[in-house]
């Protein structure tokens, strides 16, 4: 199986960087790990969008994923209970 391209839009790279640095390691593998496997066990389809959701302890990454062209997108990166607002 190819390895799939990851991109990070801008809003979910700040997100990325304003997280506590312990958690922040932990959830950069977990995105890497989503280039080689983009369902990997545990990862789920939202309802009503084209965009999945990995569980990296209390954080959410929801990501969309390009199968013809191998891309994955990364969307937003945040707590659980602060993810899913609009």
């Amino acid at each position: 199986m190819a390895s799939y391209s990851l991109e990070i839009k801008r809003s979910a790279a700040k997100e990325l960087a304003q997280l506590p640095p312990k958690d922040r390691g932990r959830i950069i593998a977990r995105i890497q790990a989503l280039a080689e496997d983009p369902r990997p066990v545990g990862a789920e389809k939202l309802s009503g969008q084209e965009r999945y959701r990995v569980r990296q302890g209390d954080y959410r990454i929801l990501y969309e994923i390009e199968d013809q062209i191998l891309r994955i997108m990364v969307v937003k990166i945040g707590h659980r209970r602060d993810v899913y607002r609009t």
